[in-house]
């Protein structure tokens, strides 16, 4: 059976010799959070556009989407250039998510910079503290609109709630829920306790649900134990509020590339037509306003 049309939203690159970018998570004898030690599999060596477009060249992906690699940098401007440089030499990544400090009284400079490169789409903001409510997190989060810029949000099912009132305040923002919510644990109890939380920011039509990084919490994964993950995501959001990603290379330590497409085909199977072909490409396509 062909392999459905593809679009990744959500793939890093790393260039660790590069002058003017530095990621911070991926630097010598690092204990990831949640990846531990095995972050040094990562980091012995690079991976950049082309590393990506010669592994996935047979998986049928129409387009791919960058989300901020590059973490304490002075610059995060340095990072999008980069990147449009290799998309320009490449063809990938034809969407980019970059970083900036939305609480900065100067981040509209920074946007305005950013959005210089043709292929920049949306905003990442690791912010500090209880950053959904904060005044300055949504001063810097009202400009997204001005720039035509998606939010890329990693939120916790406890705080669903503040993410969802900070969706409906700026209702012409797309907000994205990076990798399903982040569901840390696989407990019974934590379970129910995640499906209320989407379920809670599904309530504001303007968030989409990224499905993906379930192999970082679940690192010996398989079809089943991620099927009930990624159908209460769809089930809650909708085909029309859903798209898939790989989050590769990080999930490249737990899978292959098209075992992990697979698996997703594989759980989906029983949506028509229609509904596979939205949450797959056309729905991300809309969403980063590319062109296939």
């Amino acid at each position: 059976m062909a392999k459905l049309a593809f679009v990744d939203t959500h793939i890093h690159f790393w260039d660790l010799s590069h002058p003017d970018l530095y990621y911070a998570w991926l630097q010598p004898n690092t204990d990831h959070p949640h990846l531990g030690k095995r972050v040094a599999e990562l980091s012995s060596k690079d991976y950049q556009a082309e590393d990506y477009v010669r592994e996935t060249h047979k998986s049928n992906v129409v387009a791919a989407i960058h989300v901020q690699a590059a973490l304490g940098i002075k610059d995060p401007v340095k990072e999008t250039q980069w990147l449009q440089e290799a998309a320009d030499r490449t063809g990938c990544p034809k969407g980019i998510v970059a970083y900036a400090n939305l609480k900065d009284p100067r981040v509209e400079e920074v946007l305005e910079r950013h959005c210089r490169y043709s292929n920049m789409r949306g905003i990442r903001d690791f912010s500090e503290g209880d950053y959904l409510v904060d005044r300055a997190f949504h001063r810097g989060y009202a400009l997204l609109e001005k720039f035509r810029l998606a939010s890329s949000m990693d939120v916790k099912w406890e705080n669903m709630h503040k993410a969802r009132d900070l969706a409906r305040k700026f209702p012409r923002t797309a907000m994205v829920l990076d990798h399903c919510g982040l569901p840390v644990a696989r407990t019974k109890e934590y379970f129910e306790a995640w499906k209320k939380g989407i379920a809670t920011l599904a309530q504001a039509e303007n968030v989409v649900c990224k499905i993906s990084g379930l192999g970082i919490y679940d690192q010996n994964w398989t079809v089943e134990s991620i099927r009930p993950w990624v159908l209460s995501c769809v089930e809650t959001f909708g085909p029309k509020r859903c798209i898939f990603a790989t989050n590769w290379p990080v999930d490249k330590l737990f899978s292959t590339y098209d075992a992990l497409i697979d698996a997703y085909a594989r759980i989906i199977a029983d949506f028509t037509p229609d509904e596979k072909m939205d949450m797959f490409s056309r729905n991300a396509l809309s969403l980063y306003r590319i062109k296939a």
